[in-house]
Parts: structure tokens; sequence; C-alpha cells
């Protein structure tokens, strides 16, 4: 199969196309082929068309997939899309056993924040939006929505009772975050590990949450994952 690669390279073509080239292959030497196939493309920046009936496959090494039926394609996109939003029953049973953590990253199971301005309000304003919202804590921004830290509801109780009125003195700064494109499957132990929700953010700005149910929703989810910005 290397040997096979090695040729239909040599000379330079601008469209690559790979006919079920690694079905015959053993798992990890399959593996070892498609990891290389990956490195080759980001090196030399081919098109190729890679046909497969394998559909972990299929989310590997595609960057859109084109699923057909009958000779028909029934739908085209990037794997997150396939996934997330199947264009009828059949790619939906067709994916319903996919696990969908080799493929979502955090920008897909993040949910919208509530948040407090820390340019504007203090512990009064942030314990009474937690209280409204049922929360135990809350996620702090600037006026440009850059991540600043944590408040919890007892550390916002503390502030007025010691009567601080500024709330970065009493922020927990120290919080988990991911970016939007963190892979879920490399999730998992920060979100088991950490007591309050995990922050996404892009270039410092807090783009959205993550809790544990989000992550357990998204995996039980035949249809795709929810409440994401």
């Amino acid at each position: 199969q290397r040997v096979g690669l090695a040729r239909a390279l040599a000379n330079d073509p601008e469209v690559l196309l790979m006919d079920e080239a690694f079905s015959a292959l053993d798992p990890l030497i399959r593996k070892d082929m498609q990891d290389e196939l990956i490195e080759l493309q980001q090196k030399m920046k081919k098109t190729i068309i890679f046909i497969t009936h394998d559909l972990d496959e299929a989310l590997r090494l595609g960057d859109r997939i084109a699923l057909m039926r009958d000779g028909s394609i029934v739908q085209i996109g990037t794997p997150e899309e396939i996934l997330v939003n199947p264009a009828n029953d059949y790619v939906e049973r067709f994916v319903q056993d996919v696990d969908r953590s080799k493929v979502l990253v955090a920008e897909n199971i993040m949910r919208r924040p509530e948040t407090i301005n820390i340019d504007k309000h203090g512990p009064r304003v942030a314990l009474e939006r937690m209280r409204e919202e049922g929360l135990s804590g809350i996620y702090i921004v600037d006026s440009n929505r850059n991540l600043q830290g944590y408040l919890t509801a007892e550390a916002a109780s503390q502030a007025i009772k010691d009567n601080i009125q500024d709330l970065s003195e009493v922020i927990n700064s120290s919080v988990p975050t991911v970016n939007r494109d963190k892979p879920m499957q490399e999730i998992f132990d920060l979100i088991h590990d950490s007591p309050i929700p995990i922050a996404v953010i892009d270039n410092g700005k807090l783009v959205g949450i993550i809790i544990r149910g989000s992550v357990l929703a998204a995996l039980a989810s035949e249809g795709g994952v929810v409440n994401h910005v």
C-alpha cells in the first residue's frame, strides 16, 4: 500500500483517487496508513477523493464527506455537519452508532454562558443573577467579553458581608478553559475533575461553557448536540 501510494504521487497529480485503499489491511496497519495519509496531505496539499464503506474512516480522514445511497448523493458536509445535522432518516440511521467523541469539538457541545460584567457590576448584582438563574456560580467577563474569572455564590455573599464592591478582589481567575476547536474526547478528564463548568474561549473571549450534562447529551443524542452558542 505504501508503494502504491508513492507511485500514485510520483507524477504529482492534481487529484488523487483512492478507492477502498485501506480496506484489506488489519486494524493496526490501517490506522498507520491513515496517519501517513493525513501527514502527506498536510505536506503536499493534494485533493484526495477517498472512497470507503467505513464511516469511522471517512470521519477521520475527510474534510468533507459525500454520503451516497443507490448511486445518488444524499448529503455532503463536514464530519461535524453529517453527525449533527443528518439530512434525512437514512443518514441519521447511518451515523447513529458513531463515537461522537472522536468527531465533535468544544464548540459543538458548549452552552450559552450566563455572565457578569466586571466593569459594571458588583457582588450584589452577581448574587442576584445567580439566584434568578438557579446557579451556584457565574463567569465574569469585561465589557469586551474577555474572560476574567469565576465567582461562586458563597464568595459573592462573603464579599457583600465584607462590603467589597470590586469583583476582581473575590473572583477565582484560575479557571479551566479550552479553545472552541478542542476535541470532545480530550475534554472528558477536564470536565470530570472540574467542580465548575469549563470555559470555552476564543482569543481570550468567553464564547461558551461546557457542563457535564452537555457532554452526556452529545454522546447520547441521535440527532446531534444541543444548546450551543
